[in-house]
């Protein structure tokens, strides 16, 4: 007994010890305070309400491409099989810290020499006076029978299992986050896609609207050159003119191509029409006048929320592997019927049972599991900082958009400005022209200026649409 005593002390003794070199399990950052961007409250401000994408995008084509993304985009729909891993991955790990309960059934023979010990065992045996007929042993072929339970168990002392168990929770609620996040990406992309095919469509209008245009212009000074009020030149110029306007006419035809095979690259389909509208996307103002809570929404955007629980994950796994320098208690059992004959297999006394209890404690393997913790900790250094980068990327992504419609709001008001004054400039240069006091030259440069203004309004039209389909991403609107 004392002998048992001074063992217990000793191993109390060890365990201590362990415990006092196991290395300490960093706490979880947190990331830099992000700067005040916008008011939080204001006179004219409303509170901030959470954008829900088939109210910021009204376009039922457009909506009709998202459902068309959700159903057949191949990356998706991978995310989705990732997800169910991550959900197999959990519920694997929470079984895990059940006891397991296996039946089965276990046949054996063996034939043993006559100079081993178990030979010369079982032939001793055979020869005693204690043994019934039923318990003799075969010894030519010696049968082996088991039918019966087995359990096995690991108590959770250190939370090993447990750690482990919410590592693979965070991970599942981060690939959730995760396939929330490429939707928003996948919607985002078809969404320019979209609304850059409705630009084409309106630059392909403005350049078929100017070739009519400078048709009728060629007409009128061909047949002023039939009479002497024109020269040849002119003539040949406005000829030329009409050919690069009608080269950018087939241009365009191309550019719409290209377009629409990307979108149909998004949507997981071959051939068939997209089918669009023809209004570009305006600013919302309603959305502008809204008190924003920046923080709010940036530690709630679905990538943020992603690489928290990352970061979250990879501390779990940081104290799971801290735990495996402490004892492992662990239990394994059975219950059953075991004989050496079929015969006797299911008798009262074949039962048998076994009640095995052990405490194991790493010695030799201590320089390894520093160094698998080790790897552990600087995981989790590489998940925070991934953490802050998307806290960083997002603050500084709503910020650029912010002021981007800003800068496009006024710059479009200038544009729209600059096509009305050239609108009236040609009014006024077909009248000068047609009364001498314009020539050619005036006339040609005062329309190419015209539809070169055309064109750049509506390039920023479309780029403040782009910035438009961004703000949603940028505060984080539901995809769901």
């Amino acid at each position: 007994m004392k002998l048992i005593a001074k063992f217990f002390v000793g191993f109390s003794i060890a365990l201590i010890a362990q415990s006092c070199v196991a290395p300490k399990v960093a706490e979880i950052k947190q990331a830099k305070s992000l700067p005040i961007i916008l008011k939080e409250s204001g006179e004219n401000q409303k509170e901030f309400e959470k954008l829900e994408l088939r109210t910021y995008f009204s376009d039922p084509n457009l909506l009709a491409l998202f459902d068309q993304v959700v159903a057949a985009n191949p990356d998706y729909l991978v995310a989705q099989q990732r997800v169910e891993m991550a959900n197999s991955i959990l519920k694997r790990s929470k079984k895990n810290r059940l006891p397991s309960l296996e039946v089965g059934a276990i046949a054996s023979g063996s034939r043993f020499g006559f100079y081993t010990m178990e030979g010369v065992g079982n032939f001793d045996t055979n020869l005693s006076s204690n043994i019934s007929e039923d318990q003799l042993i075969n010894r030519d072929f010696t049968p082996n029978y088991w039918l019966g339970l087995r359990s096995n168990w690991e108590a959770d002392v250190w939370g090993r299992l447990k750690n482990q168990s919410v590592a693979a929770q965070k991970r599942f609620l981060a690939s959730q986050e995760g396939i929330k996040m490429l939707k928003m990406e996948l919607f985002t992309n078809v969404a320019i896609l979209y609304y850059e095919l409705i630009k084409i469509d309106n630059q392909l209008t403005i350049f078929q609207e100017n070739y009519r245009l400078q048709l009728r212009a060629f007409e009128i000074t061909a047949a002023q050159r039939s009479v002497g009020k024109a020269t040849e030149l002119a003539v040949q110029q406005l000829k030329a003119q009409n050919k690069n306007i009608e080269a950018e006419i087939e241009h365009l035809k191309v550019d719409i191509i290209v377009v629409e095979k990307a979108i149909r690259m998004l949507t997981g389909s071959y051939e068939g029409a997209i089918v669009r509208g023809d209004k570009l996307l305006k600013s919302n103002f309603e959305v502008l006048n809204q008190s924003i809570p920046v923080e709010q929404i940036i530690l709630s955007r679905p990538d943020v929320v992603a690489y928290y629980y990352d970061l979250e994950a990879s501390r779990a796994d940081a104290k799971a592997v801290r735990a495996a320098f402490y004892p492992r208690l662990q239990m394994d059992n059975f219950i059953g019927y075991n004989a050496f004959s079929s015969e006797t297999l299911f008798r009262p006394g074949s039962l048998a049972f076994q009640l095995l209890g052990g405490l194991m404690m790493p010695v030799f393997q201590k320089g390894q599991l520093k160094q698998e913790f080790a790897v552990a900790n600087s995981e989790q250094e590489i998940a925070f900082l991934n953490y802050q980068k998307s806290v960083t990327n997002a603050f500084n992504e709503l910020q650029a958009v912010l002021k981007q419609i800003e800068v496009y709001e006024r710059v479009l008001q200038l544009k729209q400005e600059e096509v009305f004054h050239l609108n009236k400039a040609i009014e006024v240069s077909n009248d000068l022209y047609a009364t001498g006091y314009a020539n050619y030259l005036e006339l040609i440069n005062t329309r190419k200026n015209k539809l070169q203004a055309d064109i750049d309004l509506l390039r920023f039209q479309e780029e403040n649409t782009r910035n438009n389909i961004l703000l949603f991403k940028a505060l984080g609107g539901s995809v769901n």
